[in-house]
């Protein structure tokens, strides 16, 4: 919110500089953007008169005036305006002046003219174009009375100032007013607060003759107030109101519109006027809209209303939406002569609502939606009466119509003195901490080591204990307190489950596979592109209620489309070959039930291609993982029919009938999607399962003493068979003498028929307590293979 010192200066003294008074409400909690400048970098601009205007001899939109600039003679200038007139005084820069933004005028001629300065318009001293008022929007700024000729502009104007531009927090709506940072700048620099002015000095007739109000749905509007304003006069504000409102970022419009934003900054109170001739039966009704009620707002657009969304009514029609914007039905004209001027207090949650489902967002409905304090209506009405009074915009009648069913008042909070000083390891006296919150405007009494404390209703965010001891930190000051160590003997640690994610980090990382992370938001298209059947769990997604696009409009829940974009990338810029892993969350929705929440999962993926990786690498790679987590049963179960893979290419990892994930060669078809024209392999495993697998313990085990008896065989079997019902049949019969098994061989060739293949593998045997004899061997050896040939049709080939 933009804050200009010299509006803030009315309510309390800033008695300091404008870099230390930053400084300190920034130590007191009130962030700052940025400090704007006005009037700085204006060289050589004067109040001139304009005496003569003349068409140019030689250009249909030129004009040539004579401006006088307080010397003997006058200055000659072309112009474009259409808006000066003879006898307006009007900013001149004369010749070698200097504009914001260090622009420099010199003399010269125009379509033959000479010209001797330029006529300047409000954006050219500065201002941007959202603030320029109406009435000069296109043209010269005509000053609004006689200045000295000749005088400084940025001087006879007071154009010179600053608006600080604070970052007002959601819990502080109080703050999105003048007099709220007017609170918190006295709070900060001790020193007084001042409230505006609100008497009015003469009243006519009353309110009450003129109109009614009726809230019917006191749920969502707490209090109404209506005050009424005869014989107006709509005209131009004087330049001192317009100065405020533009140093605050508010475009001036006429007297009346200018006064209800006025006080809307001044308070943070939004206000609304009606002409009172558009008022049907004189009567206002709060009440909900009809579904599909069509309003037309003061921006001369049709809206289609609905649901909950609530309207200021007369006798017959909507005239405002509230707390949104008003209607062009009962909009303020310039032959206006008497109007309602309304104070309301409105639900946050219905204007935040019916502000985002009509799309319009406004000055009004941010306040609103935020939480006003009720109590501001009715000192806000009678601001506005003052002012309407002060400028002569027309006569107010007497008194006020007020609903307010049922009045809001703060609650006592207790705070402990002793728990303050615990809370922030300062030893500040309970009197200390009695002046510090009534600077703030609170009520306190003391009673021994409690403070009883009412705050003002403003302050909403004011609730326990420790709210206070906050407002009591801030402006003790945050710089003053003691900087200390937490004391304890607190040992940092890790989860078992974090323990085992590092871990599992750093074996793939010594495996050569480098890391990546990826967006958990992707496309709904990603599981279309790996092949995922329309009824499959991986569809359940959760979907963002306000995506950025349709790219990132749900959560993943695999993370292969993730890895293959990472490979496709990488393919795509003639990487040969790539190693990746990814460790992350995957979400997934519950379509049966919406109240239960989504499920978040930790998984596990790898991917790879290029040469030298194969199925087996990443096999390898797996078994490598496992065995350094302490899984050794896992088996690999073929499977055929999950689209990703290919289909003779691919294995389902499963350890005691629960599934750890799957593995495999990427379908042609989904590579093709992901321009990966070369053979890839990819798995994804549920982490949270193999950690709940996983067993780090290690039991010390003494090397063997005797020595082992090595066996090697190469079994033809059928190419239905698959490896691991062969290495299956050998642990089942091979008894504990059987110490490890490996496969080192896979052949298909001329020596083989078709429809066959053969396997090699390495039979260890060794005793603990032994040496071996061949003939004990020998017998273990001949039941593996007659098992095998029985259970598999394996037939022994000679090596």
């Amino acid at each position: 919110m933009l804050v200009p010192i010299e509006w803030l200066n009315e309510y309390t003294n800033i008695n300091a500089g404008i870099d230390e008074f930053c400084e300190r409400m920034i130590m007191s909690g009130s962030n700052i953007e940025t400090v704007e400048q006005f009037g700085e970098g204006i060289e050589n601009v004067v109040v001139g008169r304009i005496v003569d205007i003349e068409k140019h001899p030689d250009a249909d939109k030129l004009l040539v005036t004579q401006v006088d600039v307080g010397e003997e003679d006058l200055v000659q200038i072309v112009t474009g305006a259409d808006n000066i007139f003879e006898g307006a005084y009007v900013p001149v820069i004369l010749h070698g002046g200097k504009l914001p933004g260090n622009k420099v005028i010199k003399k010269g001629r125009l379509r033959g003219v000479e010209s001797a300065g330029m006529l300047c318009s409000v954006e050219e001293l500065g201002f941007l174009d959202k603030v320029v008022p109406v009435a000069l929007k296109d043209g010269i700024w005509i000053l609004d009375r006689e200045y000295p000729l000749g005088m400084d502009i940025v001087e006879a104007i007071g154009l010179k100032g600053q608006a600080v531009d604070f970052e007002i927090t959601p819990n502080r709506p109080d703050c999105l007013s003048i007099i709220g940072m007017a609170r918190e700048a006295a709070a900060t620099l001790r020193s007084k607060l001042k409230y505006p002015d609100t008497e009015c000095q003469a009243e006519e007739g009353k309110a009450k003759d003129h109109i009614t109000i009726e809230i019917r749905k006191p749920e969502i509007c707490s209090r109404y107030v209506g005050r009424v304003v005869t014989d107006v006069k709509i005209e131009q504000s004087p330049w001192w109101l317009q100065k405020r409102l533009m140093y605050a970022g508010m475009r001036p419009i006429n007297n009346i519109v200018d006064i209800t934003n006025y006080v809307m900054l001044e308070y943070g109170q939004p206000i609304h006027a009606f002409d009172i001739r558009d008022i049907e039966d004189r009567s206002i009704i709060v009440d909900t809209v009809k579904e599909g009620e069509v309003f037309t707002t003061l921006d001369g657009t049709e809206r289609k209303l609905s649901g909950n969304m609530l309207l200021i009514k007369d006798g017959k029609r909507g005239i405002a939406i509230a707390g949104v914007m008003g209607g062009l039905n009962s909009e303020i004209k310039y032959d206006t002569t008497t109007i309602l001027v309304e104070s309301a207090n409105f639900n946050g949650d219905s204007i935040r609502s019916t502000s985002k489902k009509l799309g319009l967002r406004t000055e009004a409905s941010s306040r609103y939606e935020k939480g006003i304090d009720p109590n501001l209506c009715g000192k806000a009405a009678d601001r506005v009466c003052r002012l309407i009074e002060l400028l002569g915009a027309g006569k107010v009648t007497k008194g006020s119509v007020d609903v307010y069913p049922g009045k809001t008042e703060s609650n006592p909070v207790s705070v402990r003195v002793d728990r303050v000083n615990a809370v922030l390891g300062i030893d500040l006296a309970g009197k200390e901490m009695e002046k510090i919150l009534e600077g703030l405007e609170m009520d306190v009494s003391r009673l021994g080591n409690n403070l009883k404390i009412t705050p003002p209703t403003v302050r909403q965010d004011l609730q326990e204990e420790v709210d206070f001891i906050e407002e009591i930190a801030r402006m003790y000051g945050y710089d003053n307190m003691p900087v200390t160590l937490p004391k304890g003997n607190t040992e940092a640690g890790k989860t078992r489950e974090r323990t085992l994610k590092d871990m599992a980090r750093d074996i793939m990382a010594s495996m050569g596979a480098n890391e990546v992370q990826t967006y958990s938001f992707v496309s709904p298209k990603g599981v279309d592109h790996v092949r995922i059947g329309e009824d499959a769990e991986e569809r359940n997604f959760v979907r963002l209620l306000n995506p950025l696009g349709e790219e990132y409009s749900v959560m993943r829940t695999i993370l292969i489309p993730n890895m293959l974009e990472v490979l496709g990338r990488n393919y795509s810029r003639n990487i040969s070959r790539v190693k990746a892993f990814e460790i992350g969350n995957t979400f997934h929705n519950n379509p049966s039930d919406e109240e239960v929440l989504p499920d978040e999962r930790d998984s596990l993926a790898v991917g790879c291609y290029g040469e030298g990786e194969s199925f087996f690498t990443l096999k390898g790679m797996l078994e490598e993982l496992f065995a350094n987590l302490g899984i050794h049963d896992a088996v690999y179960i073929p499977e055929g029919n999950y689209g990703v893979y290919h289909p003779g290419r691919c294995a389902r990892i499963m350890v005691q009938d629960m599934e750890l994930g799957i593995m495999g060669e990427i379908h042609p078809d989904v590579a093709g999607k992901y321009g990966i024209a070369s053979k890839c392999y990819c798995s994804e495993l549920f982490l949270d399962r193999v950690i709940k697998h996983a067993d780090t313990e290690r039991l010390y085990r003494p090397l063997p003493k005797y020595p082992a008896v090595v066996r090697d065989i190469a079994l033809l079997v059928s190419e239905d068979v698959y490896a691991a019902e062969i290495e299956n049949t050998i642990r089942q019969t091979g008894t504990k003498l059987l110490e490890s098994i490996e496969l080192f061989d896979i052949y298909r060739g001329k020596q083989v028929q078709s429809g066959k293949k053969s396997v090699a593998y390495t039979l260890t045997y060794r005793a603990p307590d032994r040496t071996l004899t061949d003939e004990e061997v020998v017998k273990i050896h001949n039941k593996v293979l007659d098992a095998l040939k029985e259970k598999l049709d394996a037939i022994l080939r000679e090596m």
